[in-house]
């Protein structure tokens, strides 16, 4: 039986033209037309995820791998339809995040579909509110969006308020400042529980105490210390334990319970890593986060700490610190195991990305440049590879 050809054109139907040797151009043409419909589809394949997971508002539920009618129908969905402050918003809390934060930036782009977006969505919240407060020019004023902040969550929840978006949008925007306005309006407070956003902002106060005349250094003990981690990021690890098991309809039992728990003693220890690398970029600005009990075991006040950052007895103090982080850490950390399969890895990531900071801050010799640890970009991809194949 004679072989057949395996020719995609047969010689009366070739020009005989070569690009190189060994490539036809009618090959050629054949591969870039195949290369191009690939690419278009991949294309077209993420644009449509993209709309389902960007506007709820338009497809109230989304499931895990949407079907192909589903995709389609997203890509039929006319431009005119889109909520384009939705989309400034996620444009500018995707800034605020690569900006601030290379560690949770690179952590992020491991989470999937509408917990992703959500994530970013609460980062840029707590970074905005911390700058509101961080950044006003006094003391008066820094309180005030303290307050401000505070009637936006009672806003946010108010039960008896009518049911009506245009209440919260119109307090936003005759109070915040416009380049706020998005990072307020799209927290997603229809399924985030108040109390942990709460305590963030309560957490805001011990930072404005250090310009108090009467207690410029209010972490006087460990049990301060422990508070203070607890309000600015354990909130924030619990609030982002919530949105996994909102984006995965579990049902609330016993072990979620215990896991909300370890999300915020992590953010907890991810805190004291912040602490450790930032003692020198602090002190600049007349905050010390070490215990002046620790202080004064080695006969130091928190103002020698501010004279000079750099000296062996704050170093010790550091990998102190470093100790408690990685301590907490440890008793968390299994805890990822019981979270849902779908958010093990990322959240992983988003852990070990950050706690690597205190590691390289462990490591023998090694000096904080510019007041800061940095973690090379090669390190920190391959610790997110690690932690994904951990799963």
């Amino acid at each position: 039986m004679p072989r057949r050809s395996m020719q995609m054109s047969g010689p009366d139907t070739k020009l005989g033209w070569h690009l190189w040797n060994g490539l036809e151009v009618e090959d050629a043409v054949f591969f870039l037309v195949a290369s191009f419909v690939i690419i278009f589809t991949l294309l077209a394949f993420d644009n449509a995820l993209a709309v389902l997971y960007a506007f709820p508002s338009l497809f109230p539920a989304v499931p895990l791998r949407p079907s192909p009618a589903l995709l389609v129908s997203s890509l039929l969905v006319p431009i005119s339809t889109y909520d384009d402050e939705r989309i400034r918003g996620f444009r500018e809390a995707l800034a605020r995040l690569r900006k601030k934060s290379r560690s949770f930036y690179l952590a992020s782009g491991v989470f999937q579909g509408r917990l992703r977006v959500d994530l970013i969505l609460l980062y840029s919240f707590c970074r905005v509110a911390d700058d509101l407060v961080d950044e006003a020019l006094t003391i008066a004023e820094a309180r005030h969006w303290s307050l401000q902040l505070v009637r936006f969550l009672d806003t946010a929840y108010a039960h008896d308020l009518p049911d009506d978006p245009t209440t919260l949008s119109t307090f936003v925007t005759t109070t915040f400042p416009p380049s706020t306005h998005t990072a307020l309006l799209l927290l997603p407070t229809n399924y985030l529980p108040p109390t942990p956003l709460y305590d963030l902002i309560k957490g805001f106060e011990t930072d404005l105490a250090f310009a108090s005349p009467s207690n410029p250094f209010p972490i006087v003990d460990e049990a301060a210390l422990q508070m203070y981690a607890s309000c600015v990021a354990g909130t924030v690890g619990e609030s982002l334990i919530e949105l996994v098991y909102h984006h995965t309809t579990l049902p609330h039992t016993q072990d979620r319970r215990h896991v909300v728990a370890a999300g915020r003693r992590m953010g907890e220890a991810l805190q004291y890593v912040n602490i450790a690398r930032d003692i020198a970029v602090d002190a600049r600005i007349r905050r010390v986060y070490l215990p002046t009990s620790w202080l004064a075991e080695h006969d130091l006040t928190p103002q020698d700490v501010i004279t000079d950052p750099n000296n062996a007895t704050v170093e010790l103090l550091r990998q102190r610190l470093l100790d408690i982080a990685m301590r907490v850490y440890r008793e968390s950390c299994d805890a990822i195991d019981e979270l849902p399969v779908e958010a093990r890895g990322p959240v992983r990531v988003a852990v070990e990305s950050y706690m690597d900071i205190g590691r390289v801050l462990r490591r023998p010799g090694y000096k904080v440049k510019a007041g800061r640890a940095t973690v090379p970009r090669l390190r920190r991809l391959r610790t997110a590879w690690i932690a994904l194949s951990r799963g």
